[in-house]
This record gives C-alpha cells, sequence and structure tokens, in this order.
C-alpha cells in the first residue's frame, strides 16, 4: 500500500489541532452545546480569517514583484 505523504501530514495537523483546541476549551467537537447555526457562525469566521490570510500573502508577493521590477527596470 502506498502512504500519501501530504494525507500523513494533514492527519497530524488535524489531530495536533484538535489537541490545542481540547486544551484550550476544555472541550471536543463532540460538545452538544452549540446548536447547527453555532457551528455555521464559527465556520464562516474561520472562512472569512482565511480570506484575510489569503490577501495578505497576495498583497505581500504584489509588493515583492513591483520591488522586483523596479530593481531590474521594468517598470
Amino acid at each position: 500500500m502506498t502512504i500519501d505523504s501530504v494525507v500523513e501530514a494533514v492527519r497530524a495537523d488535524l489531530l495536533r489541532r484538535s489537541q490545542i483546541g481540547i486544551a484550550k476549551y476544555g472541550v471536543s467537537l463532540d460538545r452538544t452545546d452549540l446548536k447547527l447555526r453555532d457551528w455555521l457562525q464559527h465556520a464562516y469566521e474561520e472562512c472569512l480569517d482565511q480570506a484575510n490570510y489569503l490577501k495578505r500573502c497576495i498583497v505581500t508577493i504584489d509588493e515583492e514583484k513591483r520591488v522586483d521590477d523596479v530593481i531590474r527596470g521594468d517598470d
């Protein structure tokens, strides 16, 4: 059987995130005190955070390209 190293890395990340969450909040995702709407709100907020992180990276790449273009005289 072939092992997919990327999938294994994701599995390790998931386990680590679970352990961090349990240590931080004292509950697992098996908790029952949240309604479906609450879970969706949490997921939505995480997506917004992800969009911000992605945009931050894109802006950084664009800024670095502009600097490189100026250095090379491609402006």
